[in-house]
């Protein structure tokens, strides 16, 4: 198992990383940040942002379709 889906299984909560997503945008609309303040936050938000869509992809792969008969099967 990658180290990524291991810390999903271990409490990656989505709406949280939106959270700290639009932390991080507020952080890089600053004024005052410097540009080597502003790379390492960015470089943080693009990992939180691939956790995200790890996230969104499993979550898809989840998600039950049902066909016209009435039974489900996997997205």
């Amino acid at each position: 198992m990658k180290a990524e889906e291991q810390e999903m299984q271990e409490g990656f909560q989505l709406e949280e990383a939106f959270e700290k997503l639009e932390k991080t945008v507020e952080a890089l609309e600053r004024e005052d940040i410097s540009l080597e303040e502003s790379f390492r936050i960015y470089q943080e938000g693009m990992e939180l942002l691939k956790k995200c869509n790890l996230e969104i992809d499993q979550v898809e792969k989840k998600v039950l379709v049902l066909n016209e008969d009435g039974e489900s099967h996997e997205f």
